[in-house]
């Protein structure tokens, strides 16, 4: 049954929340919904495990639709395939929540990560794209009356970045940038009490993933057995994922110079502290107070194991 309609419609290069529209829920189907770089496939990898039960590597992208993306898979074709699937389903989605429909038996699995470890890798993301890539985005705005024409491009060096990210503001047009990003936290965190929502944080996932995959397990109602739980395990590690990456991320060569390699970078957290100056600190965490209650920015910074559950917390 729906419990809220979409509140807040999203339409910009990358998304279209309306696509939502035309999907059919299944009973126990599960949302993956993150902003961009924050551990999506990471996660996507760990539901798939649990969901197939045995660590042979799928093709991510083909059982997990980013069903409000323009610039993959076709829509009608994404809905043809999640129709097909006799088995749990589980589909990817960069929107915030209020741009989703909450039903009471879909499953939302929400994943965070500090902003500026997201902005780096959002820059190594972006710096991979192909021209194909390019290609496809700027017909997507050339196309689309309500966008401004084709995809401008963001600088390419680090602090330079830094500083579109934080300070390209006034709406989602300009790109996935920091106001998305701070807004997508933000309906998270505000629906953080439903019992069919989890909230996830790279941080954890890092630092105990066997814990954080069986509060996966747990929370989608799937028993684990122990007796091939250390090899799903050793799968949803990211140096397995960057081994399988070939069957993992199939295709995405066209999208991205060094294919699944650009995708799947490092993994790592704290790239920032040696780019950015204590100024560009200072101006994040301006933005931050600004953008986010204490509660979530504690957590968003530090994750559930350093700043506590995010169930349980006041604000």
């Amino acid at each position: 049954m729906l419990s809220r309609a979409p509140t807040a419609p999203v339409r910009d290069w990358y998304c279209d929340s309306a696509h939502w529209d035309q999907f059919t829920p299944r009973d126990g189907d599960v949302i993956i919904a993150t902003a961009p770089k924050v551990g999506t496939t990471w996660t996507q990898q760990i539901v798939s495990l649990l969901v197939f039960q045995n660590p042979e590597p799928r093709h991510l992208g083909m059982l997990s639709p980013w069903l409000d993306c323009r610039l993959q898979m076709p829509l009608p074709v994404a809905l043809q395939v999640l129709e097909a699937q006799p088995h749990r389903r589980f589909v990817k989605s960069h929107l915030p929540m209020s741009a989703l429909p909450i039903w009471d038996q879909v499953n939302y699995i929400h994943v965070a990560r500090d902003g500026r470890d997201a902005c780096m890798s959002y820059l190594n993301h972006i710096n991979g794209y192909t021209p194909f890539t390019w290609s496809r985005l700027d017909a997507v705005g050339e196309s689309d009356p309500l966008l401004p024409g084709a995809k401008p491009r963001p600088p390419r060096t680090t602090r330079e970045f830094f500083h579109h990210w934080l300070d390209q503001g006034g709406t989602r047009k300009a790109e996935l940038m920091a106001d998305a990003f701070f807004e997508i936290e933000r309906t998270f965190w505000a629906e953080r009490a439903r019992p069919n929502v989890l909230l996830l944080h790279y941080n954890d996932m890092k630092a105990d993933l066997d814990g954080e995959m069986r509060r996966i397990a747990a929370f989608l109602g799937i028993p684990v057995d122990e007796a091939v739980w250390p090899e799903l395990v050793a799968a949803a590690d990211f140096s397995a994922m960057q081994r399988d990456g070939g069957t993992l991320m199939a295709g995405v060569d066209i999208a991205f110079e060094g294919g699944h390699t650009t995708f799947l970078n490092k993994g790592t957290n704290g790239r920032w502290q040696a780019e950015l100056t204590a100024d560009d600190l200072a101006r994040y965490r301006q933005r931050v107070e600004a953008e986010l209650s204490p509660g979530l920015a504690s957590w968003l910074e530090h994750g559930r194991l350093a700043a506590g559950d995010p169930k349980t917390a006041a604000d």
